[in-house]
């Protein structure tokens, strides 16, 4: 509390230093849900793992920004990075501790034709699953473990929608090209001879243009180099906006594929995720298909994802909102390794979020 209570005085300070310092506003969300989760493993062997589990759990998000005129910005975004998206759960006689740092910061400049920003820049994964599929199309060999999937939002999720990185967008013919590079690590090989650009590198590059009322954004990702577990995966595809009156349909589909050995390390691996999201007014849906076929480690994957909200905007003003927002998730993940054996694991969820913005 001691540490929020500083941060809060600290901006108020800054905010009102001087007339010639940028004015530096301050809003946020503060939200608390409940979930339950009923998890279900099996296997070839008949072992079932069964989990019941009811929790509720809180987060707090901070969003300083600051116009400095003739089209520079800065932006923050201020969470808890210790549990997964900024959730805190209860713990015995509420002893956890909530402590807020610093997730997201990005400064750069707007201009008519383009535009820049450089630092730790929000990537928007929650609706773009490119990265999920490239970091967790193998379960278990992306940078976070084994419980992840290349579904249900693992990069928003577990790393916080946001890495160190520099982008730039430019209008270009009917549409917008926007090209971010990005350093997932600092992790290069100890030998001397390691080199000057061994870390993880990756960029990526998206270009949004309309057909008629259709808005379609092909995009592609490379690793540069190696990530920190070896593997340096590439992957394609796009996404479509379908307008449906008020209501509004999203179609992704991308690949991805890693085939190289380094450090003794080798893959051979390919899969694919596609998407199919639709929203109309306080309703958001979708549904989400992946396959990965891993030839070196002989074992193919398959995840079935979906995710449905409603939202009850329970208030609303031009100084925040108060909501209500009853979720389902559910997650069907399977895998069999070329001599036939299988497993399950199976996860199905409801959350109630209650969310205040200001």
């Amino acid at each position: 509390m001691k540490r929020i209570l500083s941060l809060a005085a600290m901006f108020a300070v800054l905010s009102y230093a001087s007339t010639a310092s940028a004015e530096l506003k301050f809003g946020g969300e503060a939200a608390v849900r409940l979930r339950d989760d009923f998890s279900r493993k099996t296997a070839t062997t008949g072992v079932l793992t069964k989990i019941d589990d009811q929790y509720f759990q809180y987060r707090v998000r901070l969003k300083p920004s600051a116009d400095l005129g003739y089209g520079y910005f800065f932006k923050a975004l201020i969470q808890n990075e210790e549990v997964a998206g900024s959730w805190q759960t209860l713990k015995d006689n509420n002893t956890e501790k909530f402590n807020l740092e610093v997730s997201q910061f990005y400064f750069g400049h707007n201009s008519e034709k383009s535009h820049w920003a450089l630092g730790r820049l929000p990537l928007g994964t929650f609706d773009n699953p490119i990265l999920d599929l490239t970091l967790y199309a193998i379960p278990g060999n992306g940078p976070q473990g084994s419980k992840l999937y290349p579904v249900d939002t693992p990069i928003a999720t577990n790393h916080f929608d946001r890495l160190l990185g520099f982008n730039y967008g430019i209008k270009l013919g009917d549409g917008e090209l926007n090209a971010v590079l990005v350093n997932f690590d600092n992790t290069s090989p100890t030998t001397a001879d390691k080199g000057l650009f061994n870390d993880g590198y990756g960029l990526t590059a998206i270009y949004k243009t309309t057909v008629g009322d259709v808005t379609i954004a092909p995009q592609a990702y490379v690793t540069l180099t190696h990530l920190a577990d070896d593997r340096s995966p590439y992957s394609f595809g796009a996404q479509a906006f379908i307008p449906a009156g008020k209501s509004k349909v999203t179609l992704s589909g991308f690949y991805t594929a890693d085939n190289n050995t380094y450090r003794g390390s080798s893959f051979d691996y390919s899969g694919y995720i596609f998407r199919l999201k639709g929203e109309s007014g306080p309703v958001l849906a979708w549904i989400d298909y992946n396959k990965t076929e891993n030839n070196s480690g002989n074992i193919d994957y398959t995840n079935t994802f979906v995710w449905a909200q409603y939202k009850v905007n329970v208030h609303e003003s031009a100084t925040g909102t108060f909501s209500l927002t009853p979720t389902i998730r559910y997650r069907a993940s399977g895998s069999e390794t070329h001599a036939g054996a299988t497993t399950k694991d199976n996860l199905f969820r409801t959350e109630l979020y209650a969310t205040v913005t200001f």
